[in-house]
């Protein structure tokens, strides 16, 4: 029966990021955003129980392989097409092309987080760490733009309401989710500062960002990510 508990944790985040992908398709971004907090909530507690009870599987791998493809694929593609979609309608000069064409390769997204998730699955390397940036934390960034914009933090819509710069964004986060950077995970055998040094730093710059930028702390979080694992001497242990 215990074997049965983490694939259930599993499905009930495959069906959280269906209901986000149909909140998204019907402009509620918010709403799908706060979704995708929920989905990764329970994409950690199936990997964390399920090493509790020792309840590992095969088909509890593949299953949370296709449920993170939904909710952190699939999900984080349709929140930037819808981005990018509000963008265009927001502005007059918009042609017919960037208003209905130009939105769709927000989907670039979904088509290498696949390749993210196929990779790791046959990527023997990362086990005490991640190659590349990894599909939830790629889906994070993406589900914070529509929270800092309908807060209008730091006027910054200005910026993500232009659908150039979202493609950018759509590229640049596509790049990372394949690229060869080894990127540490946040899992702790001990508590010892000489084994976790990138770790604690990280969350000791990340958790007050939390407090001060609120939702804009997010995306600024997973840019700090990437370089501190990027500069982090071997030593650490990353």
């Amino acid at each position: 029966m215990k074997k049965h508990i983490p694939n259930f944790i599993t499905c009930l985040n495959l069906f959280t990021g269906c209901v986000a992908v149909y909140i998204a398709f019907q402009g509620n971004l918010e709403f799908a955003a706060y979704l995708v907090g929920i989905a990764a909530v329970f994409d950690f507690l199936d990997g964390m129980i399920a090493r509790l009870l020792h309840a590992y599987s095969e088909i509890g791998k593949q299953l949370d392989s296709l449920a993170d493809m939904v909710s952190f694929g699939v999900l984080p593609g349709v929140i930037m097409f819808q981005l990018m979609r509000k963008s265009a309608m927001a502005n007059p000069n918009t042609s017919l092309y960037e208003a209905e064409l130009f939105p769709f390769l927000a989907f670039i997204i979904i088509i290498f987080s696949a390749l993210r998730l196929a990779k790791f699955n046959i990527d023997t390397r990362q086990t005490t760490l991640f190659i590349g940036l990894p599909t939830p934390a790629n889906t994070l960034f993406v589900a914070s733009l529509p929270l800092i914009l309908a807060s209008d933090q730091y006027n910054l819509s200005q910026y993500f309401m232009n659908q150039y710069i979202l493609l950018g964004l759509t590229l640049f986060l596509s790049y990372l989710l394949v690229a060869e950077i080894p990127l540490f995970a946040l899992k702790f055998k001990n508590l010892a500062w000489k084994d976790n040094a990138t770790r604690f730093i990280f969350l000791l710059i990340a958790i007050p960002l939390l407090f001060l930028l609120k939702f804009a702390a997010v995306p600024v979080i997973i840019v700090l990510y990437v370089l501190l694992s990027f500069f982090a001497q071997p030593k650490q242990n990353i």
